[in-house]
């Protein structure tokens, strides 16, 4: 069976930023962490060894595979600052095209850094997400 390697963990968030080697993202991780604190009202925490996650969810797809993930967080990557929000949704994607310099992957979008964004477009973003992933797993 699947065994999920990015669970929630007790491991320190503060500690985890302090490590990040760049001294912008550095700055960076501390602004998101107080913006997603801010936006959420849920305590950051670790998922895996390098997402500050917020609030959580339980999702179950109909191959049966399920596990527990953030419903919103970040990461301070070497290459770029990873954000993490709901798939899926089509008000994401309308609130990306006023936020500024980003690229998406599947799951993630993608920011070298905080200055780069419209902060009221992540506030906008972090609040869907939480709104797109308790409405459609609320009953899981």
């Amino acid at each position: 069976m699947y065994e999920l390697k990015t669970k929630e963990n007790d491991n320190d968030v503060m500690e985890f930023i302090e490590q990040v080697e760049s001294e912008r993202k550095r700055a960076d991780a501390y602004q998101l962490l107080d913006l997603f604190t801010e936006t959420t009202g849920f305590k950051a925490k670790m998922w895996g060894s390098s997402i500050i996650g917020f609030g959580s969810y339980h999702y179950k797809y109909a191959s049966g595979h399920e596990g527990d993930a953030p419903l919103v967080g970040f990461s301070p990557r070497k290459a770029k600052i990873s954000l993490y929000f709901a798939t899926g949704d089509s008000e994401r994607e309308q609130l990306l095209k006023d936020f500024g310099k980003h690229t998406t992957g599947k799951a993630c979008v993608y920011i070298n850094k905080v200055a780069d964004i419209d902060v009221n477009v992540l506030k906008a973003l972090i609040t869907q997400s939480v709104r797109f992933l308790k409405k459609h797993y609320s009953d899981q």
